[in-house]
């Protein structure tokens, strides 16, 4: 696989804004290309891959994280980790990286392609490309989760991932001859590419796109940022993250439930598309923030809403710290323009959803749920308030918990 003159290494674009690096990668091979990568990886070392790992070859070989072909050698990763930035001096926050333990990394040859390959739930491995390994290396994970994470407690689930995994790294391009099973068969008719998004942004007569980010059901909240936010531009891609989170979320089949329940009475449909990113949470907070907005600009997208405490987790990051990120770097290196909310929340003084910054009122007139009220008044069958979210939301998450406890 290194003549790479014989398959596409990456795709023009249609948009107005460029991908990251100018260029939007493309790493799926096709036709006769496929069948010689598919007949070569039975003859090569294989890894299995990690949920987390599979998302991202996913995300790499569909260009969500264009300049990237691979994953990061040496040099790589330690620019993002201590500087972020590639060496190249695009903007990066997050590693992204295949770990392997040692015993498997004495396998491995430099020079070399492993196959990539994912378990199923029958025990059959299903294999999805190659790697050519390019580098082996070992790195330290308590220097790793201290940038990346602003924590080195195991109590932080991306800082109890990273201390599970394997301590070499692999690095190397990676050629994908075959999609994860998920993107076959979980929301297949949502799982738009790059080039797709913007080809339909295009065809819509959209220029000025913005992207929602989110893990959780849509509520009230969101409803007010989201369409706040579409009063300055010409479509909005709703983009709900549908990778590995944490097990107490809200399962995905649940939340897309629901942004399909409030999209079809609440939203002109001309001026939404519904998408699904296939990334897992890192719960990295500000890094992550900025590593989400890089990606929307390579789906196409113009603009990127950040709200309070985006991809936080418990109290390890600041309130806003996923704001004030974005004042380390250059606008123009960055891209996409960030549009920042507020905590917000339904006022029942003001009569409506409003933000810190717009209501004059105390706590005492605020109707404002945590996740684990919602996820406790759900489990018991009981009706969200209708200030909190609409009706047609709360009847779809009772319903799909009460299945789920029924599995």
């Amino acid at each position: 696989m290194n003549d790479t003159t014989s398959a596409e290494v990456s795709t023009s674009y249609v948009g107005s804004i460029a991908p990251h690096g100018g260029t939007l990668v493309n790493r799926y091979l096709r036709g006769d290309m496929a069948e010689a990568a598919r007949e070569m990886a039975c003859s090569l070392n294989t890894i299995l891959l990690s949920p987390m790992n599979i998302s991202d070859v996913e995300l790499i070989a569909c260009g969500a994280v264009s300049p990237l072909h691979g994953f990061m050698g040496q040099s790589d990763y330690r620019s993002v980790v201590d500087n972020m930035y590639l060496t190249n001096g695009l903007p990066w926050t997050i590693p992204v990286t295949l770990p392997v333990d040692e015993e498997t990394a004495k396998d491995i040859r430099i020079g070399r392609s492993v196959a990539l390959a994912e378990p199923t739930a029958d025990g059959i491995i299903h294999t999805l490309g190659v790697l050519e390994v390019s580098e082996k290396y070992a790195y330290d994970k308590t220097i790793e989760a201290e940038k990346i994470y602003k924590t080195t407690e195991d109590q932080h689930p991306g800082v109890a991932r990273l201390y599970k995994q394997g301590d070499v790294l692999l690095a190397g391009d990676i050629w994908l001859f075959d999609q994860p099973l998920a993107a076959k068969t979980e929301f297949p008719e949502f799982r738009h590419t790059p080039s797709q998004t913007r080809r339909l942004f295009a065809r819509m007569g959209w220029r000025r796109i913005v992207a929602f980010q989110t893990r959780n059901p849509i509520h009230r909240a969101h409803e007010y940022i989201q369409k706040t936010a579409m009063e300055i531009v010409d479509g909005l891609l709703l983009h709900p993250l549908v990778g590995e989170t944490k097990a107490d979320d809200i399962p995905v089949d649940v939340r897309m439930a629901s942004y399909e329940a409030i999209l079809r009475d609440y939203y002109p449909p001309d001026r939404v598309l519904l998408g699904v990113f296939p990334a897992a949470m890192r719960y990295a907070g500000p890094r992550e923030a900025i590593w989400h907005s890089i990606a929307r600009k390579n789906y196409g997208c113009t603009h990127f809403i950040v709200g309070r405490d985006h991809a936080g987790v418990g109290s390890y990051y600041g309130t806003f710290d996923a704001h004030t990120i974005f004042d380390e770097f250059n606008k123009d290196a960055i891209g996409i323009t960030p549009l920042f909310f507020d905590h917000t929340f339904y006022c029942k003084k003001c009569s409506g959803i409003v933000s810190a910054k717009t209501c004059p009122h105390d706590a005492s007139h605020h109707v404002v749920l945590s996740g684990t009220q919602v996820r406790e008044m759900i489990e018991r069958g009981e009706v969200l308030p209708e200030e909190f979210t609409r009706p047609e939301v709360s009847r779809v998450l009772i319903e799909g918990m009460r299945r789920k406890r029924q599995m």
